[in-house]
């Protein structure tokens, strides 16, 4: 799995002729993003912006471009196809920001991607952002970042760019942020970013933000007691009052038992040597301490 885009990352975004794809297919390209294509079924050779070649399949596009990231605006009940287009096609990274796909359609698709080798981000998800390169995929707003030497993960778009915010305000830039999604079943978790931080050189600290429901930052906590890790990790949880049975927002933020409510999740992080963020106005504060 490989989370590194840069410069060099040829990005096709499928549904660029739709309002939400060409919004942020323009926002991608303001902030420096190299898209090359972009695909929409029966509008093949159309120009988006008066420059990027409209296809009718990915498997077109991607003979023409030669891409290896695809992003996905196409609506939820036409995703599930539009990732496995993207996959047998030959894209290696795949950024799927649409939400609402049946968990049953994501639990095939998450074993196709992971027996292709592709790393898939989403479904539900911001996407992610190299501030340093100048690359933007997916539709975090790239004012607000800065490059530095900091990485965010996040099952929360809005919580992300909460944190990046006041980041950047303190004067603490980021080598990666990346927002994984908020579904009960996505293909990027948290255990893959950290594993990338870990061993990125580019990165010196870490912000991780998780939520109530499921089991994913327990998971992130015991892979964290399980490797070597000097860098020093700030841990936000939202939801600690939050009913039981009901659904917070995301899709999989339902507390069902006590592993998905928010104190056994900072209990977890912080036995494995996280610094609990109190607030999600501290979050700046905290990892100025630690870092």
């Amino acid at each position: 799995m490989s989370l590194r885009i840069d410069e060099n990352t040829k990005v096709i975004v499928q549904g660029i002729t739709g309002k939400e794809g060409g919004f942020h297919a323009l926002r991608c390209i303001e902030y420096g993003t190299n898209i090359v294509a972009g695909v929409t079924p029966g509008k093949g050779g159309q120009l988006f912006n008066d420059s990027i070649n409209v296809y009718d399949s990915m498997k077109s596009a991607k003979l023409e471009t030669d891409a290896n990231t695809s992003l996905i605006f196409v609506p939820s009940p036409f995703a599930p196809d539009a990732i496995l287009e993207s996959i047998y096609s030959g894209i290696k990274t795949v950024i799927c920001i649409t939400e609402g796909i049946p968990v049953n359609e994501m639990i095939k698709i998450y074993k196709i991607a992971n027996d292709n080798k592709v790393t898939l981000i989403g479904p539900n998800c911001p996407g992610l952002i190299n501030p340093s390169a100048n690359c933007k995929i997916g539709i975090m707003p790239g004012d607000i970042f800065t490059p530095g030497r900091i990485g965010v993960v996040s099952r929360s778009g809005t919580l992300t760019y909460e944190a990046v915010d006041q980041l950047t305000k303190n004067g603490i830039g980021q080598s990666l942020c990346v927002g994984i999604g908020g579904d009960p079943i996505i293909g990027t978790t948290f255990i893959d970013v950290l594993d990338y931080f870990i061993n990125d050189t580019d990165t010196d600290g870490i912000v991780f933000i998780g939520e109530i429901g499921g089991t994913k930052e327990q998971e992130a906590a015991e892979f964290l007691k399980s490797v070597n890790n000097s860098k020093p990790i700030a841990a936000l949880i939202v939801g600690a009052s939050a009913p039981e049975g009901k659904r917070m927002g995301h899709a999989g933020a339902v507390i069902s038992g006590d592993s998905g409510k928010a104190e056994s999740k900072m209990n977890a992080l912080r036995d494995a040597g996280c610094e609990i963020i109190v607030h999600p106005g501290k979050i700046a504060d905290t990892l100025k301490k630690i870092i």
